[in-house]
């Protein structure tokens, strides 16, 4: 399966709908929040207790929110963004109720792996760890898998710097695919 968030928006609203009915989340203006503080083992997976956190490090805090911490669920939509109806009126989902909606609906409420990059553990998993749990009230993946960043020309590979290049790409550039080690154990 490659879901898109985009054909999920139905999964995707019945979870918010669930999460408020369980007080989880609240809305406020045509926007959904999750009530971070309402799920006691936030900031477990990534070892970050929330007392330690600070909002507004990479966003704007919104006043509107309960607390600091909420994070989005649904956000009421600008003009020039798409957008889809629901009960809260035109808006478009948050970036981590995306993902729990579409692995819950297409693996269930239990699964055993759940990968990603590093940067995703906090905050993007973090969420996913709270929104799954706190509408089934039970551990949804049994095991996190993270890959570190591979480094090209001494900077983090990515194609937004111009770096980034396949293992097919590899023997061009002169370099053995089978001398690639991870930055820790060099």
């Amino acid at each position: 399966k490659y879901p898109k968030a985009t054909e999920e928006i139905p999964a995707i609203i019945d979870l918010i709908t669930q999460l408020i009915e369980k007080e989880c989340a609240y809305e406020v203006e045509g926007d959904v929040y999750f009530r971070v503080r309402h799920f006691q083992t936030y900031g477990r997976l990534s070892k970050r207790p929330i007392e330690e956190m600070q909002a507004g490090t990479r966003i704007e805090v919104d006043l509107r929110k309960e607390d600091p911490m909420d994070f989005s669920l649904w956000k009421k939509s600008k003009l020039d963004e798409p957008s889809w109806d629901s009960p809260w009126g035109l808006g478009r989902p948050g970036w981590h109720i995306e993902c729990s909606a579409m692995s819950m609906k297409y693996f269930g409420d239990n699964f055993d792996i759940h990968t990603g990059g590093v940067g995703n553990i906090f905050p993007h998993h973090e969420g996913e760890i709270a929104q799954s749990e706190g509408v089934t009230g039970k551990q949804v993946v049994n095991h996190w898998v993270h890959g570190q960043h591979l480094l090209a020309d001494g900077v983090k590979m990515a194609k937004s710097s111009g770096n980034a290049f396949i293992v097919g790409d590899l023997e061009q550039r002169g370099i053995d695919p089978l001398s690639f080690q991870c930055p820790a154990s060099q």
